[in-house]
């Protein structure tokens, strides 16, 4: 067996054996009994608070990591907020000089399509360092793509790579990057209905992000207007996937003005769209819309208002309906930190460091690179004792050492 998939347990017997120590000499150490440091090695009694894990380990005189076991590498969010910075000079290069000794070629636009989907693949399963590091020749690559080819199809390319920069920034913590990549969709997506739609989604999460909460629902609710077929709820799909979508967006943003009103209206409006639309994903325009999306926006919704008891409840009852397992991981992982926060809400610490948990198996990214979760992470902790998982946790994303 790998000496990362031990037992805790057997980790501080092989740890006690290098030491050269008896278990009566370890449990000496302690202040505990030769009984309960055998049980430990054995398994028949887990180590389950962090303070005790800690304990155990320094008189180890090993890192708490050690012990816990798993990746206890520094956080990769510091490989994300490194690359962070090569995204912010891609955005800063205009592609007024074109060409010239050392430039990169133009990608075909068969190649740079399939490099796009790659690079959204990546976003779907939460791969944000990759993602990150994709991202600066992405941005130039679509530039210089556009700069000779202003067609539809090349178009449509930049626009969502300008979308997914976007995206990404919004979750590691960069909202004023990611409004201006939103607001540059936005202005190559001018003319297109469907692409401006598209390129409002981001957009309304940037400014959401920057606090900007009554800019957003301004931004969302009209390009949703705009979007919207002449009979309500009948179109076609990818068009109404969207329109739904930025009713939802529009809905978190009226969350986020404490305005429960307008989110309980945008929210029933988009759930008669998703109702119409049924379970799945637009892959044209990279939505995951559908009435289990919607019911997730309202465990958003219902956080960001303070109502953890009305957030616990849907979420509870989102996560068994079909449509759970057909999300993109992103987007699952993204909403067990919400259900973690709902949890805090309501004081079950149990259940918010399962949810946390849970999403780092799901998508380890979302919670090592994103701030919201260390924040959630850093509050169970200080809730109380923390479980060995939730531990581990801690130490990944360097709250604890």
């Amino acid at each position: 067996m790998d000496s990362d998939e031990l037992p805790i347990g057997r980790r501080v017997a092989q740890w006690r054996v290098q030491r050269r120590w008896t278990q009566q000499m370890l449990a000496d150490r302690l202040g505990k009994s030769k009984s309960w440091v055998d049980k430990v090695e054995r398994g028949a009694r887990s180590l389950d608070r962090f303070s005790v894990i800690r304990d155990v380990a320094e008189v180890l005189r090993v890192d708490a990591s050690v012990l816990v076991g798993g990746d206890a590498r520094p956080s990769s969010a510091s490989v994300a907020v490194e690359g962070v910075d090569g995204v912010r000079a891609a955005l800063a290069r205009y592609p007024i000089h074109r060409g010239g000794p050392g430039s990169r070629p133009v990608l075909p636009v068969g190649e740079l399509g399939r490099r796009v989907e790659h690079a959204w693949l990546a976003y779907e399963h939460a791969d944000y360092p990759q993602l990150v590091r994709m991202l600066p020749d992405l941005l130039g690559d679509a530039q210089r793509a556009h700069g000779v080819d202003a067609g539809d199809e090349v178009v449509n390319l930049l626009v969502r790579v300008y979308r997914l920069t976007a995206l990404v920034l919004v979750k590691l913590g960069e909202p004023d990057l990611a409004w201006l990549a939103a607001d540059r969709a936005m202005a190559a997506a001018v003319g297109d209905p469907q692409r401006e739609a598209g390129a409002a989604i981001p957009l309304g999460q940037a400014l959401r992000a920057a606090g900007r909460g009554r800019l957003a629902m301004a931004a969302t609710i009209a390009a949703a207007h705009r979007i919207a077929p002449p009979v309500p709820h009948d179109g076609p799909p990818e068009e109404l996937s969207l329109c739904g979508t930025l009713l939802v967006e529009a809905a978190l943003a009226a969350a986020v003005c404490a305005d429960p009103h307008s989110v309980g209206e945008l929210i029933d409006q988009a759930t008669e769209i998703a109702e119409r639309v049924g379970e799945g994903r637009d892959q044209h325009h990279g939505t995951s819309f559908g009435p289990t999306a919607v019911e997730l926006a309202r465990v958003a919704a219902a956080v960001e208002l303070g109502d953890g008891g009305e957030a616990v409840a849907w979420h509870e009852r989102a996560i068994g309906r079909s449509g759970w397992g057909q999300l993109p991981v992103e987007h699952r992982a993204a909403h067990l930190i919400d259900a973690a926060r709902a949890y805090l809400q309501v004081g079950d610490l149990l259940r918010a460091g399962r949810a946390l948990v849970d999403a780092e198996r799901a998508a380890p990214a979302e919670i090592r690179c994103r701030p919201v979760a260390r924040t959630v992470i850093a509050d169970v902790v200080r809730g109380g004792p923390a479980p060995a998982d939730v531990a581990r946790l801690a130490i990944l994303v360097g709250l604890t050492r």
